[in-house]
């Protein structure tokens, strides 16, 4: 009797362990649960409240059918169903973090440009302002030029000229001041044929005429007789 008993809570045992171990949790719960903490950690829950909170309630309704009532069938039904929402919960927090991201380098790209705009401007406004200042000192120097023209004026070309000892008239016409040509000699010969007998031979002190307002025409015959003498 005693054996017999033995006998069968042995089999109790073994029936209850083989039940035990053929109890499985529903296939599509080990998916969704990392998908829920991976939304968590990527706070879906703030990004997305409402739809969150659908996705919570549909997984803790399938969590009540597996532990409450046992029923992994109809508890993997909505583990499916929360895997799907899950699945689509993350591709939505996945593209608003890619917008985010975008939308911040857009920012960053504007705020860059701005500031790149507003140097620009500082720069045209100091060109600007270096160029009108460089206007006025201009203005003032050519307002200053008559001036210094004025004090800087050529002196008159003389009308005269004192011999001095051993020049000749050659001489006399080379000198800068006179007419810096040595040919025009005889231009100033025959305006002074009063007191020069000889064109080669002058006295020191002799005030001589230096004619001024003399035609091209006459300036050429002068060369001319120069070159024949």
């Amino acid at each position: 009797m005693i054996k017999t008993c033995r006998q069968a809570f042995c089999i109790l045992l073994f029936s209850a362990l083989l039940a035990a171990c053929s109890s499985t949790v529903p296939s599509w719960r080990s998916k969704v649960a990392p998908l829920m903490e991976e939304l968590n950690r990527q706070e879906a829950p703030k990004l997305f409240s409402q739809e969150y909170r659908n996705l919570l309630e549909t997984f803790e309704h399938g969590e009540a059918l597996h532990h409450v009532r046992e029923d992994d069938e109809a508890a993997d039904v909505y583990y499916q169903l929360a895997f799907q929402k899950a699945e689509l919960l993350h591709s939505e927090v996945k593209s608003l973090k890619a917008r985010l991201a975008a939308e911040k380098q857009q920012r960053v790209t504007e705020l860059a440009a701005k500031a790149e705009e507003e140097r620009l401007m500082r720069a045209a406004a100091e060109a600007e302002i270096r160029m009108r200042a460089q206007q006025v000192a201009r203005s003032a120097e050519e307002a200053a030029r008559p001036v210094q023209k004025k004090n800087k004026e050529t002196p008159p070309l003389p009308t005269s000229y004192t011999v001095r000892r051993g020049e000749t008239l050659p001489q006399i016409s080379a000198r800068a001041e006179i007419y810096n040509d040595s040919t025009l000699w005889p231009i100033i010969y025959r305006s002074n044929r009063d007191q020069i007998r000889d064109p080669k031979r002058l006295w020191p002190g002799q005030a001589l005429v230096i004619p001024r307002n003399f035609s091209r025409d006459e300036a050429t015959e002068a060369r001319r007789y120069s070159n024949r003498k």
